[in-house]
């Protein structure tokens, strides 16, 4: 329901950030799945104690299929105030390894931010299901951090932006074929 959904996004009394259960259908699930797991074009891996234990495809290296750029011009024309004036600059994909815990804290070069979970909620390990999902903090950078600042100098990022706040955040639970859609700022 687009209308509900550009009304939640322009809420003065929450964040911008939205859910999206159920984004895709069955058959589109299936076939963005079964791409990314017979893709070749996972070229980046991501040291775990470092940065989380991950492997990374990218748009600029080959993840551009027809069905993903789609997705993309759909989302422009269902959530038309959302996207306004925000094309698809950016595309990426990430398989994680279960032992680690995923990407550390840090914030994507965007306007409008997508993520869009495939995995089958099975595959999940953890019986409790308390396990992945995405925290956003709501505390905004100040206009003058640019973007190498704020991934760079965690510290500073810490201290002067999320403990303030006492880390508040928007914590969404993983869910199977789920869209998080979110203002990048936070």
């Amino acid at each position: 329901d687009a209308p509900s959904i550009e009304k939640q996004w322009y809420d003065p009394t929450t964040p911008s950030i939205v859910v999206i259960d159920d984004i895709l259908t069955p058959a589109a699930l299936s076939k963005i799945r079964q791409l990314l797991l017979e893709s070749t074009v996972w070229y980046e891996t991501k040291i775990p104690l470092e940065y989380g234990g991950y492997v990374g495809a990218y748009i600029d290296d080959g993840l551009h299929h027809r069905i993903l750029l789609q997705l993309a011009m759909e989302l422009n024309t269902q959530l038309p105030t959302i996207m306004a004036g925000h094309p698809l600059q950016y595309l990426w994909a990430y398989k994680y390894d279960s032992e680690y815990e995923g990407i550390k804290t840090h914030a994507d070069q965007a306007a409008v931010n997508v993520n869009l979970w495939l995995t089958d909620e099975d595959a999940n390990l953890d019986t409790s299901k308390s396990s992945g999902g995405l925290v956003v903090y709501t505390a905004k950078p100040p206009m003058d951090w640019d973007f190498a600042r704020y991934n760079t100098d965690t510290n500073k990022v810490r201290e002067e932006l999320l403990e303030p706040t006492n880390y508040a955040n928007v914590t969404i639970p993983y869910r199977e074929n789920r869209a998080v859609i979110f203002d990048s700022m936070l």
